[in-house]
């Protein structure tokens, strides 16, 4: 393959077509340096020249898949039925490309190009719409929710979460007190028409704490200039009864070219949960969010301004509150809660009452010779209380109605990052440095002491296109400066830490032929022990533990490998992703041997230690079209984690699984398109490699869980349409509960559980 500019030359003999073309800004015009331009499945590619000109010469008749990209804009593929010469022009829409924290992401970009990269978008996303973020990406193979209780779910990738997942929101590394297990993203997924997620370590392109991977959550683009649009969402759930609405408005200004705007608001309202033979006692929600976002661009110069505020008070299930050592094993040998109520909206003791605000500012300028240049400030303020089951006992404090954990973390981030021009007419690539600022303040009872943490980051990362390979190379160094402080024996203690390591990863894909493609990927992260790891000290009512941590906690260091492959042919598409990760002192949060009693009640007790652990698995989707109209999806997950240092296993680690859909589409009728019904079902096996006696409770028995869901979109005119879903989750009641349910010691999973949902676009 050649790959000097512009220019890129078939080997085939006796061919005589050719295809070329510009490639420009959508917004500006200006021609696209450096863009690669490829022709898939037949390992040729080349780079755009000086004027934005590519060319493929001595090409035979036949139909061709021609994609264009480049980092910072959304990538174009278009198909072409060639017999002689072709003029192929590209248009690309500017994306945002943000470097947050000790982070790097480009939003609608498929990156890192050599990891595996799952995306849930359109009507796909749509049918999750009311769910939480952790809920909605459970259909993703390699996905499942870390709970606690019914109404809080965190995601989990490949066996990990919280702090080792980082969750980048509109291009903002999301802040908030994300290290317990009880604490949710504070993120509407209503905002997003996106959710990607990059399985594996990916410590360089997104900074330190990526260990088990990134999830991108991600907004349209702003319409610059376009007529006003907008959607409406409701969803009914009939378990809890909750109802949820969200409504978008969006446009351009008239008369003023080049500005677009959005906002967006939703709000959610849930009584208690049922499972299949009782109520969860104050297990209602009440959330109520809001966005604002407004940009302008003009020639290579853009800026954009984004607002978010998100609010919710969650109940915390009564039952997982018990009030004595002898009462709590009762519950965990009887299986049933002792508190036991009828349905309501009303949240009372113990509840959460959570607010995030989120303001960022991005301009940016691309230069005609294909460089750019941006600038991201943003600033995050997580606000989190905690309110225990009893309130205090003195008459005057228990009137005031306080909360007995209070935490106010602010964080500010500053960063800068340059695009570079094609180096030597053959390597693309990004810098960046970024820095941020934290502290946290909290109040009430002890439980973890109050901080200041700043980082710096500094990257390096550069493609190559060579020879039909896609080759992606990088490097990154981070520093981080960590001071706690607080009161023992009534004098203040400091302890400071630093941490810093640097990352690396490499990685190479390749289209073998028309069918195949394979990518392969190794990298290198690391995460350093959090507060809460460090110094946690008592009893976490969000997830009735007594949790205790230690201050000689090592950062983790994983090393990651990830192999996939993927075949698509005719009816059939296979993808089979296999990886295997290695963390050293890996940090985790071990059961003890009996509960601990103190003056708020019993309590499971846990302590943080570490190990040394390996995570190998393997990730299997396949789509067969039986028919036209019949459909067979299949998805599974297997997973095995080993304590290496203990040559045992570790806790709470998903359990193998395996998801079967058969979909029945209908051509159109008249208004009506996608119309569809489809039956799933989803097996979850018996968790069996667990520590001896490592629990409170053994693993819960293997499970399976039958859906069904049937939906359409009615077209009312051509720039209005209303889509409806109907879905009923647990068809058959089933009882059972999982074990990544930090409450399943204490009661059964929810039962069956009817949606509706519709929604309607208007104009455009």
């Amino acid at each position: 393959m050649n790959l000097l500019p512009g220019l890129a030359q078939s080997v085939e003999k006796d061919c005589h077509c050719f295809v070329k073309g510009v490639v420009k800004d959508e917004h500006t015009g200006l021609p696209v340096v450096g863009a690669t331009v490829l022709l898939i499945g037949k390992n040729t590619g080349t780079f755009t020249d000086a004027e934005g000109r590519y060319q493929f010469a001595g090409l035979c008749p036949g139909v061709y898949d021609v994609e264009c990209r480049i980092v910072g804009y959304q990538s174009s593929r278009h198909r072409i039925d060639l017999t002689e010469g072709h003029e192929e022009d590209f248009s690309l829409a500017e994306t945002e490309i943000h470097l947050n924290d000790i982070d790097i992401t480009t939003q609608r970009t498929d990156a890192p190009s050599t990891q595996p990269l799952s995306i849930l978008s359109g009507s796909a996303l749509a049918q999750t719409r009311g769910q939480s973020l952790g809920e909605s990406l459970k259909s993703i193979t390699g996905l499942t929710t870390l709970q606690t209780g019914a109404s809080i779910a965190k995601p989990v990738i490949h066996g990990m979460h919280s702090n080792r997942i980082l969750i980048m929101n509109n291009g903002i590394r999301q802040e908030g007190q994300q290290w317990g297990s009880e604490h949710a993203p504070e993120i509407d997924p209503f905002i997003a028409t996106r959710l990607a997620v990059v399985k594996g370590a990916a410590g360089v392109r997104y900074g330190s704490d990526a260990i088990g991977g990134v999830i991108l959550v991600e907004p349209k683009e702003l319409p610059i200039d376009k007529p006003i649009s907008g959607e409406v969402n409701t969803v009914y759930f009939s378990n809890g009864r909750q109802g949820v609405a969200s409504a978008t408005l969006q446009g351009g200004i008239k008369g003023l070219e080049g500005f677009g705007w959005r906002a967006q608001a939703t709000g959610k309202r849930g009584g208690n949960i049922r499972t299949p033979n009782y109520f969860l006692d104050n297990t209602g929600i009440s959330e109520q969010n809001f966005s604002l976002a407004a940009g302008y661009r003009k020639g290579g110069f853009g800026i954009e301004a984004f607002y978010s505020h998100f609010t919710t008070q969650i109940g915390i299930f009564s039952g997982a509150h018990i009030g004595s050592v002898t009462d709590l094993l009762a519950v965990l040998e009887n299986g049933e809660p002792l508190i036991k109520s009828d349905f309501s909206y009303s949240i009372n003791r113990p509840f959460q009452d959570v607010e995030h605000d989120l303001l960022k500012v991005e301009t940016h300028y691309h230069f005609p010779d294909g460089n750019r240049i941006q600038w991201v400030v943003a600033r995050q303020l997580n606000q989190r209380a905690e309110y225990d089951l009893h309130r205090p006992r003195n008459d005057s404090l228990a009137a005031l109605n306080r909360p007995e954990l209070n935490f106010k973390l602010n964080t500010l981030t500053n960063d800068l990052i340059w695009d570079h021009k094609p180096l030597a007419r053959k390597f693309a690539g990004q810098l960046g440095l970024s820095t941020l600022y934290q502290y946290n303040l909290m109040s009430g009872r002890p439980l973890i002491p109050n901080f200041d943490q700043w980082n710096i980051g500094l990257f390096a990362i550069e493609r190559l296109v060579q020879n039909g390979w896609e080759l992606e190379a990088g490097f990154r160094y981070d520093y981080r400066f960590l001071s706690t402080y607080r009161i023992v024996s009534r004098e203040k203690v400091t302890n400071i830490f630093r941490f810093h390591n640097a990352s690396g990863t490499i990685g190479a894909g390749r289209n073998l032929s028309d069918a195949w493609s394979v990518r392969f990927n190794m990298g290198s992260a690391w995460r350093a022990p959090n507060v809460s790891e460090l110094f946690s000290d008592g009893v976490h009512h969000g997830a009735a533990a007594f949790e205790e941590g230690n201050e000689n906690l090592q950062p983790e260091k994983a090393l990651n490998s990830v192999l996939s492959a993927q075949y698509e042919h005719s009816r059939l598409r296979v993808e089979v992703g296999a990886y295997y990760n290695y963390i050293r002192d890996y940090i985790y949060l071990k059961p003890q041997p009996e509960p601990i009693l103190t003056i708020r009640g019993a309590f499971p007790y846990f302590k943080y230690t570490q190990t040394n652990a390996t995570f190998a698995g393997l990730d299997v989707n396949a789509e067969l079209n039986l028919t036209k109209e019949l459909a067979w999806t299949s998805k599974f997950s297997y997973l095995r984690v080993t304590d290496v240092r203990n040559d045992s296993y570790l806790v709470m680690i998903p359990a193998n699984r395996w998801d079967n859909a058969l979909k029945y589409q209908w051509k159109e009728a008249g208004q009506w398109s996608n119309l569809y019904a489809s039956v799933t079902n989803r097996w979850v096996a018996e968790q069996r490699r667990v520590p001896p006696a490592s629990d409170f409770a053994p693993p819960p028995a293997a499970y399976s869980l039958w859906a069904v869901q049937a939906g359409g979109k009615w077209e009312v005119s051509p720039k209005n349409q209303l889509e409806l879903t109907i879905t009923v989750d647990n068809l058959f009641d089933t009882v059972y509960r999982d074990y990544l349910n930090r409450f399943r010691y204490f009661s059964d999973e929810i039962g069956r559980m009817i949606s509706l949902r519709a929604q309607w676009s208007f104009g455009g």
